[in-house]
């Protein structure tokens, strides 16, 4: 059958769309290890999925020669597939387009995609490779940006987003990933306010690009960053496993998958992983694999405030948040980056309906000047607010030291924690024997005839009377004290009993996290 001349016109349009800055832009892009926007597209969603829209979108300048330099598309590709069968929007910045710099008609293919998945309740994905704004079209670029940014703030809370940092992202750009739930940065993509030739100007620092907004660097110094991977397809298939732990909206419930790990299993070894020794420590991941579904658990966010741990898991299952102090870093306390860490997290968790699961292991907040006057107060208080704020089901097991207020904001039952637990290693108290003592009875200690000795026995005994959960399970602050190898049993029959929880809270517009 002869194809009419509108139909050739039709497929010869989208062929050229399909090429686009041409091949030795596109070469260049493969010579340095990254894919092209759409063959990102390609490895991210199911195969075959994936429908594209405003494929014919042009750029409106003419000033600067922009008149003889049109590609379809505008420098992005933007569009719908599904991960898992389940519905997402994507935008893909192609860089062999302009450098993929954002001008008016880039940010209204993006825009309009965020406006549809907000509509219809499906997930954004953000995959940037760009060199920031459009000099050519001036303000107008940075309206387009703006216009995003706004769509970051409503859509927040709402359906997820996730942003990969495939390429360069300098500049204003940087404030769209920011705003997104999650961001994942592959080796030799970087992001930063101002480039390393400003920053030598201003400050006289000699930087690299890797140095000042590398992945590794926002992975481990700023916390801008939740997942470094090595390449592009690492970070796509992180995407891909990321979003199977959480609904596609915010009155959706996560995922449910099939899983061959019983759920009455008991974990042996959970009997002897905290140490005897209250100093001494051990690794809180190990805990949290000993009892969630095995082979479930992703952590986010591994490299920074590695003081406390968060990440993703399953309970028979069903996804659930964890958090949970870690003893082998600053012995598990908290301070500024880890409660603002953890307290993002939470609010995510409750945002779509993920369960949380807290493990505590805090001798209290980190002391000394430097977190005092760098608002320690104001950013421990975001964790409380978070979990306090939290309606979602919140289960908490307190494995070892629970002194202060600290023992407070990690999900106590006064801040509604749901069903807390305690093993038999736990110690719940305003502080540790050893400075209880030191305060309590400085006179009798120095007045003894062998002060070391006196101390001893005053901290031996203080630790049987006070140190240990029973007097806060007398008073009901903890629902049971468990064995550590039934932790994953008890914790999955708490999850199931909380599974229909509803919580009436007071009609307010938000509250005002101390932010």
């Amino acid at each position: 059958m002869a194809v009419d001349d509108r139909t050739e016109e039709l497929r010869r349009r989208r062929a050229r769309a399909k090429e686009g800055g041409g091949r030795e832009r596109i070469d260049a892009q493969h010579g340095k290890g990254k894919l092209t926007a759409r063959e990102r597209l390609e490895a991210l969603l199911d195969s075959g999925s994936f429908v594209e829209t405003d494929v014919f979108v042009e750029h409106r300048t003419s000033d600067f020669g922009m008149d003889q330099k049109r590609f379809p598309g505008d420098g992005v590709v933007t569009g719908h597939g599904t991960i898992d069968g389940r519905t997402v929007f994507v935008f893909s910045q192609d860089f062999t387009v302009f450098g993929g710099s954002l001008g008016e008609m880039h940010a209204n293919k993006v825009v309009k995609i965020m406006d549809l998945a907000m509509k219809v309740g499906a997930p954004v994905i953000g995959l940037n490779d760009s060199g920031g704004a459009r000099i050519q079209e001036g303000v107008i670029s940075l309206g387009g940006y703006a216009e995003i940014f706004y769509r970051n703030v409503m859509a927040s809370g709402v359906v997820p987003q996730i942003s990969a940092i495939l390429g360069p992202c300098a500049g204003g750009a940087v404030y769209s990933p920011a705003m997104t739930d999650f961001t994942i940065m592959s080796k030799g993509a970087y992001m930063f306010i101002t480039g390393p030739e400003v920053v030598k100007t201003v400050t006289g620092e000699d930087v690299t690009f890797e140095q000042l907004g590398g992945a590794m660097t926002h992975n481990e110094k700023s916390g801008v960053a939740h997942f470094a991977a090595e390449d592009d397809r690492a970070a796509l298939r992180l995407v891909r496993t990321l979003l199977s732990y959480m609904p596609s909206n915010n009155v959706d419930d996560p995922p449910v998958l099939e899983t061959s790990d019983p759920a009455d299993r008991r974990d042996a070894a959970l009997a002897s992983i905290v140490p005897r020794a209250p100093d001494k420590p051990y690794d809180m991941r190990d805990v949290i694999r000993g009892v969630v579904d095995r082979d479930s658990w992703l952590e986010v966010q591994e490299h920074w405030a590695q003081n406390i741990v968060i990440g993703f898991a399953r309970l028979a299952g069903h996804p659930v948040g964890l958090v949970g102090n870690q003893p082998k870093v600053l012995a598990g306390t908290l301070d500024i980056n880890s409660s603002i860490k953890a307290a993002r997290f939470v609010r995510f968790c409750d945002c779509f309906n993920i369960p949380l699961l807290t493990f505590v292991d805090v001798p209290g907040f980190l002391p000394g000047t430097a977190q005092e006057f760098g608002g320690i107060i104001r950013n421990g208080a975001k964790l409380l607010f978070a979990y306090s704020e939290a309606s979602v089901p919140k289960v908490t097991v307190i494995t070892r030291k629970a002194y202060g207020g600290a023992y407070d904001v990690m999900c106590s039952k006064h801040i509604r924690g749901d069903f807390n637990f305690a093993w038999p290693s736990s110690e719940l108290a305003v502080m540790g024997p050893d400075g209880a003592v030191s305060i309590i009875f400085k006179k009798e200690i120095d007045a003894a005839k062998d002060p070391r000795a006196k101390e001893a026995e005053l901290v031996r005994d203080y630790r049987e009377k006070f140190a240990n959960p029973y007097i806060a399970a007398k008073m009901g602050y903890i629902d049971d004290v468990i064995e550590p190898p039934d932790t994953r049993p008890r914790a999955i029959e708490a999850f199931r009993v909380l599974r229909t929880k509803r919580e009436s809270r007071p009609m307010k517009k938000h509250g005002n996290i101390p932010l």
